[in-house]
């Protein structure tokens, strides 16, 4: 079967004359990538009240949420971590043993991995399943990416990748699902419900095959053609236009990921403490319910602002450009997060933040998922969008320890917000690498991906 363009593409709209394989293949990716977004992402519904329960019995009463914001930034760190390490790690081997094998190894990773964070006892036991969990996080994308855009066909791809990148906001709203419906349990089940997942392997064994373009490479590799070259970080530096290509993706996709991971993904815990006076004097139990609730309804807006403003970017670089798009929605995702952490005060302000939130400052990583394939050539592709994305996670790790570290020394005696808002107003300024990295970047629009 072929996926190539058809004489008559430019008559028909995204959607119509795609194979049958290839919505199989977008479907089994986007559910794989969807998992990986519901199980980074029950750990932030999660991480006030699961840090100060593993704390609580060692820190003083009057210290105990800013130090739980520096441990929790401190372990959002190492997730960060973890996931750079998987992605350059699953990156390669997404090169070198195949898109669907290595998605199979890496949605066990992080399904197990999440399951057993669920029963960790302490700080350091939580840090290490986080960790381990983003090791098979950080590898998904890119294998699914690459896979998507090798099946589908040329005319199609963006809004296909688009679709991937914004799907995965609904497996944020599974999270926050998730969480609300098990608020008035422990936190540990929502991992528990996080070790699905891996039942979708069967899924992938049995119906996915290996993209033509990837045996193809593989074949021309096994004859010498290019074969020091396939899933090596080395290559993506040798040539000038694929160094350039790195040196821009890095930087766009660290403004992202350090503004969501750094600043956006605290807006639970920014909702728990502007609403924590509204359940005083209430029995902690049920006081820590409504707190989780409330936590999870403004995580699920916030998503589908995510799913809006994803969707969104691919409708924008089809008719204007990658860049011209992306510009548009780093701008936005600055303003966004700087709006959100001033102005959420009460319950209403939080779901209207939420929601403006998720649009804008979730908008880039569909950029990521559209354009990064576009950058690179096939025996290099999952590599450089493994590099890339995940590169930048390792850059961006500082984030939420900054955020962290400065809302503990921003904080006001009485007024457990003050610290949090400082802290986001400051980390939320490195989309200026964002902007910077646009310089750099090339525009892809209306080419083929590079052979």
């Amino acid at each position: 079967m072929t996926t190539s363009s058809q004489p008559n593409a430019p008559l028909q709209r995204w959607y119509q004359g795609v194979p049958r394989y290839a919505w199989l293949v977008l479907f089994i990716a986007t559910l794989g990538w969807l998992f990986d977004a519901m199980d980074q992402n029950l750990f932030n519904l999660v991480r006030q009240r699961s840090v100060i329960d593993l704390i609580g019995s060692h820190v003083p009463a009057s210290e105990l949420d800013a130090t739980a914001k520096i441990v929790g930034g401190q372990i959002t760190a190492i997730f960060l971590i973890g996931w750079a390490i998987g992605g350059f790690i699953f990156g390669m081997l997404g090169d070198r043993l195949g898109r669907s094998r290595t998605m199979i190894i890496t949605i066990l990773i992080y399904a197990a991995f999440t399951g057993l964070s669920g029963l960790v006892q302490t700080p350091l036991q939580y840090a290490i399943c986080r960790f381990l969990t983003a090791l098979g996080v950080g590898g998904e994308f890119a294998a699914g990416a690459a896979l998507v855009a090798e099946v589908w066909p040329e005319r199609s791809r963006p809004m296909a990748l688009g679709m991937l990148q914004a799907l995965s906001a609904v497996g944020n709203m599974m999270a926050a699902a998730i969480t609300y419906v098990l608020a008035s349990y422990s936190w540990r089940w929502a991992f528990a419900v996080g070790a699905l997942p891996a039942l979708l392997v069967v899924w992938i064994r049995a119906y996915v095959r290996e993209p033509e373009k990837w045996t193809a490479a593989r074949e021309a590799a096994k004859s010498g053609v290019g074969a020091s070259e396939i899933g090596s970080i080395a290559a993506l530096f040798r040539d000038p236009v694929l160094r350039r290509n790195t040196f821009a993706g890095v930087l766009l996709a660290t403004a992202g990921v350090g503004g969501i991971w750094g600043v956006g993904f605290f807006l639970p815990d920014l909702v728990g403490s502007v609403l924590k006076p509204l359940v005083a004097g209430m029995p902690k139990a049920v006081g820590d319910m409504m707190l989780q609730q409330w936590r999870s309804q403004a995580f699920f807006i916030q998503n589908i602002g995510a799913f809006l403003g994803m969707f969104s970017y691919a409708l924008l670089a089809v008719r204007f450009g990658r860049k011209p798009a992306l510009l548009f929605f780093l701008i936005l995702a600055w303003a966004a997060v700087e709006g959100t952490f001033w102005g959420v005060h009460d319950l209403n302000s939080a779901r209207v933040w939420s929601f403006v939130l998720g649009f804008c400052a979730l908008a880039p990583f569909s950029a990521y998922c559209v354009y990064f394939p576009e950058l690179y050539p096939t025996r290099l592709r999952a590599t450089g969008v493994g590099f890339n994305y995940n590169c930048a996670r390792l850059l961006a790790a500082g984030a939420p320890m900054a955020l962290g570290s400065l809302a503990a020394h921003f904080a006001v005696p009485g007024d457990e917000t003050a610290g949090l808002r400082k802290a986001a107003a400051i980390v939320a300024c490195i989309y200026v690498v964002g902007l910077v990295g646009l310089i750099f970047a090339p525009e892809t629009k209306g080419k083929p991906l590079p052979e």
